[in-house]
């Protein structure tokens, strides 16, 4: 089939998966229902704060109530959800009840896909009923050259959603690799994503033990698994392939998916940069009341343009107009970017306002 190209050096043959092309649109939640998992991957990325703990996650939001994911996906103008692990269906009952609750909320046109490492017929039965549009399996990895062996044929059998398989390139594993896709088009799955192995805080021991390496200084990708997948794309096989890098997660995925968050939370006072991060001026200080008003009597600031942040205990101020009045201010002053994302991470403050002691 015809090799397409994509964004940072993605591709794929065939049709991309339906889940794939909301995701590519910065579209899709991600709603991590539990990070527990018994496969055991010598490479899973997840994160600490995750890895192995029946935790709830929409996005980078901890999540305690029903309102917590769907405030979430009207965040993002969600057009559907990923729903992941650890494994699902290891919490199966849990995952039933957040697929009825996005598809009663926001209609059946609201895609919903979702990773496993189990294959498990009638729990796969159970989930197309409650409303799964597409199923990414994940074969143990000590499964891939034995899964004639496995019920993964009698589940592509039983059911009448997409469902492929969803694997990393891993350096070495070509004939692994091979004999899975083989079995996927022999089996008639409907797609087989490959994505770009990464380092991460929880794996990157294991991939060196293997004697796996960074691909280069500014890359958490691991050498050799690009070109890997892409080989792949170019088998005799008839089943549709689609290769997903690295920056393209980054670059393109989520850029996008900030994008389009940060359009509803940013508040007047805010400016959003190309990144999709969010630019503030900054206030730090134990008196937001007395600041508030230094800002609007003596500065004649609009209300509008300044915000009481108590969770962080500043005010925020427009930068603009912040960087205009910073050095006349007796209060230690910043420009900081964050992603507007529920954890609000900061990844640079810049200091304007020049100031020893923060009053």
């Amino acid at each position: 089939m015809k090799i397409r190209s994509m964004e940072a050096k993605s591709a794929y043959t065939g049709r991309l998966p339906r889940g794939c092309v909301l995701c590519r649109k910065g579209a899709k939640m991600v709603l991590l229902v539990t990070g527990k998992c018994e496969t055991g991957c010598f490479y899973c990325p997840l994160s600490r704060r995750k890895k192995g703990r029946d935790v709830i996650y929409a996005d980078e939001k901890k999540v305690r109530n029903d309102e917590d994911v769907i405030g979430e996906a009207n965040s993002i103008d969600a057009e559907g959800t990923g729903i992941t692990g650890g494994d699902p269906v290891l919490a199966l009952d849990r995952t039933i009840r957040y697929v009825t609750l996005l598809k009663s909320t926001f209609g059946e046109g609201h895609h919903i896909h979702l990773y496993t490492s189990s294959i498990e017929p009638a729990a796969f039965k159970q989930l197309e009923n409650a409303g799964l549009d597409e199923l990414r399996i994940h074969p143990p990895i000590q499964k891939w050259g034995k899964l004639d062996r496995t019920r993964l044929r009698k589940a592509v059998d039983r059911t009448e959603m997409k469902i492929g398989m969803e694997i990393p390139a891993i350096p070495g594993w070509r004939d692994e690799t091979v004999a899975l896709l083989k079995h996927a088009d022999a089996i008639d799955m409907d797609f087989v994503n490959i994505n770009e192995l990464e380092f991460s805080e929880t794996n990157w021991r294991t991939l060196r033990a293997r004697s796996i390496d960074v691909k280069d200084d500014i890359s958490s990708a691991a050498k050799g698994s690009a070109e890997l997948a892409l080989s792949m794309l170019e088998l005799d096989v008839s089943i549709p392939i689609h290769y997903c890098s690295s920056s393209f997660k980054d670059r393109i995925q989520l850029r996008r998916r900030l994008m389009r968050r940060a359009r509803n939370v940013a508040k007047p006072s805010d400016i959003i940069t190309d990144d999709g991060t969010l630019l503030k001026g900054v206030i730090d200080t134990k008196d937001s009341h007395k600041v508030v008003e230094v800002l609007m009597r003596r500065f004649l600031v609009p209300p509008e343009l300044i915000h009481i942040d108590r969770d962080k205990k500043r005010v925020e101020v427009a930068p603009w107009v912040l960087e205009e009045i910073a050095r006349k201010l007796p209060y230690d002053s910043f420009i900081i970017e964050e992603y507007p994302t529920a954890d609000r991470l900061e990844v640079e403050r810049e200091q304007i306002g020049a100031r020893t002691k923060r009053r």
